[in-house]
């Protein structure tokens, strides 16, 4: 396992301790959590974009009309 430092203030350590104290969480878990959130969130909107500009034009039909067009 490695470990990574970080420089912050002391007015962002103390929101930082704080913010994981009051959920219930170590430092070291509560940061881990916090990077890999943002990494996905990233990566869940660059994977939205993509898949939007991809069928962005392409045509759709309502629910209705696929129901009819299957004859539900």
């Amino acid at each position: 396992m490695s470990t990574i430092s970080v420089r912050i203030s002391d007015k962002e350590d103390m929101l930082i301790r704080k913010y994981a104290e009051l959920h219930n969480m170590d430092l070291s878990s509560f940061v881990r959590q916090a990077v890999i959130e943002k990494i996905k969130d990233e990566y869940d909107l660059t994977l939205f974009n993509k898949i939007w500009e991809e069928e962005h034009n392409e045509e759709r039909i309502s629910h209705e009309a696929m129901k009819k067009e299957l004859g539900l």
